[in-house]
């Protein structure tokens, strides 16, 4: 099979495109001919050598995507040759063959399109669990999201618009700033404006994905009211002042998704309910850019330039 690996952490230039053995599937697993794979901020991480990845030599990053099924382990009445799937933090996706556990397998509605799920897997699941596991706001509260048209942002805030709150958010040009009004956003900053005195103490939740903005954060969120603390896409946190957190009574949140996808039953209810969210309208993503497996060097750059808007997605 083709693949995109590389055998040393480092900048894109590490990757090598080109022949690796395909994957030996076991009684438990699927095999998959790759459609779609999505790219993520954890994969640079990981090809610099800053977060995990799976021990293999060589590496082949990736851990989300969508294909269909050529080979089953063993006979499984679940599962027919040509079902399509998608799957999340399943390693060595970078490449034309997948195996999958039948755990980690979740199987495409017949009315949604490859490409569509491709966009929302990771991101559509993450939004999910932060709007309703660590969030989990009341109708008509007030929250604020840090980039509101990345990946994440841009389903968090629809998802949460859906849910009857009202949704603010910061982005970085003009043309995001009126994508992500047009998606339902109450108010949309641009960063580098001149906003956040009029907002200090304000939101009942702040979502904070970008890292560096931590404290910006603490200061937008109302006392009582709570971060949400899921990642790190502008570099890591300051330290903060928990004293004066515990003065103020504000708190400040982080949990891991994969401590909430740990059963076909959990990732398989969590799908169902973004499903509907994309049946109903609720949740209008933009086009993804797509590149060939072949140009992941390139893609990987256009993810670390911030130019990207919504999700990145390899195609084998």
């Amino acid at each position: 099979m083709k693949a995109l690996y590389f055998d040393h952490f480092g900048n894109s230039d590490v990757f090598t495109y080109g022949e690796l053995p395909d994957p030996v599937v076991s009684k438990s697993e699927l095999l998959l001919r790759m459609e779609y794979i999505g790219l993520n901020y954890a994969d640079i991480y990981r090809r610099k050598g800053e977060y995990h990845i799976e021990e293999r030599s060589p590496y082949i990053n990736g851990y989300e995507g969508v294909g269909t099924v050529i080979d089953i382990g063993s006979a499984d009445s679940e599962y027919n040759i040509g079902d399509k799937v998608f799957f999340v933090y399943v390693p060595f996706s970078n490449a034309e063959l997948v195996a999958v556990p039948k755990e980690n397998a979740i199987k495409l509605p017949s009315d949604m399109d490859s490409k569509l799920v491709a966009s929302i897997g990771l991101q559509g699941l993450t939004a999910d669990f932060l709007a309703h596991d660590l969030g989990n706001g009341l109708e008509s509260s007030n929250v604020f999201v840090h980039g509101i048209s990345g990946g994440v942002g841009q389903i968090l805030a629809q998802m949460l618009t859906a849910d009857g709150l009202n949704v603010y958010g910061i982005t970085s040009s003009k043309e995001k700033q009126q994508m992500a009004l047009r998606q339902g956003a109450k108010r949309v900053f641009l960063r580098n404006s001149d906003w956040q005195e009029d907002y200090l103490s304000y939101f009942d939740t702040v979502y904070d994905g970008v890292g560096i903005t931590l404290l910006d954060s603490i200061d937008l969120v109302k006392h009582r009211g709570k971060v949400v603390f899921f990642g790190m896409a502008g570099g890591n946190p300051p330290k903060i002042d928990f004293v004066e957190l515990l003065s103020q009574s504000k708190s400040i949140l982080t949990r891991d998704l994969w401590d909430y996808l740990t059963s076909y039953k959990e990732r398989s209810e969590r799908s169902d309910r973004l499903f509907k969210y994309l049946r109903e309208g609720t949740i209008n993503i933009s086009e993804p850019t797509i590149f060939s497996l072949s140009n992941g060097k390139e893609a990987h750059e256009f993810l670390e330039s911030g130019k990207s808007v919504g999700k990145i997605l390899l195609e084998p």
